[in-house]
């Protein structure tokens, strides 16, 4: 009798799996900290060679608007990530200093200067006003308010961004660790974990009250998975022992699978008292007499 044909790529065998397992890049998002914000160093790059054929006091002027630029195109690098930082979250805080404001003021005094040393003052000014502007609206300015703050207790929301730091810390150097053996696998594993990990991150500082249950997974947790996989890039590089690669693969698998455990319990503890509170309120509407 005949039999159908099916492998993993049939589409009969498709529907067979229950979902679909996550990638590396599900959820993320081109970053904008790219090509633009680089091209500011090397834009400023042609004052420094045309500072060292002027007279003394046009080589001093040229010198210090590349500082100013240089000075810009980094504040401006790191406010672009520290944007990107406060989109991916639903609840942050603004900014503690505002670097692309900072940057675009910057770009303007030095162009300002390029424009004094080259030129004369009017046109100091015009180079000043139009390189402040022309910055601001192609980076944009930083956020200038809270989100989804509203009614948060804010000691508890600064244990909890502590708390995410230090686990931002532990993930950092593991990658870097891990980037020392060369292992792509390994690598790619890790970025699952970190996304999985991430995750947590996020209902942890959506809801503080969740930083008690949660703590020892961003604390120790990570702390230990830090430390294992240190060990095993040491070894690794040392012997390239295939049974410690496995045994590390394995630690990474349980630790998604616990985290995972643990964020799915926070999001039922939160639905929980969403539905205490809705209850609380419609009893009291209905003591009023209100449908």
């Amino acid at each position: 009798m005949a039999q159908r044909y099916g492998s993993k790529y049939s589409p009969s065998s498709a529907t067979k799996d229950t979902a679909p397992k996550a990638r590396p890049f599900d959820g993320k998002k081109p970053s904008r900290v790219g090509a633009r914000s680089n091209l500011l160093f090397y834009a400023a790059l042609p004052l420094a060679w045309k500072a060292f054929g002027a007279q003394p006091v046009v080589m001093a002027q040229y010198l210090v608007a590349l500082g100013l630029l240089l000075g810009a195109a980094w504040l401006t690098r790191e406010g672009l990530k520290a944007h990107e930082a406060y989109d991916a979250r639903k609840v942050a805080r603004r900014p503690a200093l505002p670097r692309k404001i900072f940057g675009s003021v910057l770009t303007g005094l030095g162009l300002g200067m390029v424009g004094l040393a080259g030129w004369g003052v009017i046109e100091a000014g015009i180079f000043a006003i139009l390189g402040t502007a022309l910055h601001s609206f192609s980076f944009g300015i930083d956020p200038l308010r809270h989100k989804g703050m509203e009614g948060v207790d804010t000691f508890q929301q600064d244990r909890v961004a502590k708390a995410v730091n230090e686990a931002e810390k532990h993930l950092q150097s593991m990658r870097e660790a891990l980037a020392r053996t060369g292992d792509r696998e390994a690598q790619s594993r890790l970025e699952q974990f970190t996304k999985t990990a991430r995750t947590m991150f996020r209902t942890v500082e959506e809801d503080p009250r969740d930083l008690t249950s949660a703590r020892k997974y961003l604390g120790v947790y990570l702390l230990g998975a830090r430390d294992a996989t240190v060990k095993f890039a040491d070894i690794w590089a040392n012997s390239r022992n295939t049974d410690a690669r496995r045994s590390y693969l394995s630690l990474l698998d349980d630790l998604e699978s616990n985290f995972t455990a643990r964020n799915e319990a926070l999001l039922l503890d939160n639905k929980i008292d969403l539905d205490i509170e809705i209850d609380v309120l419609r009893d009291r509407l209905a003591r009023e007499g209100i449908k």
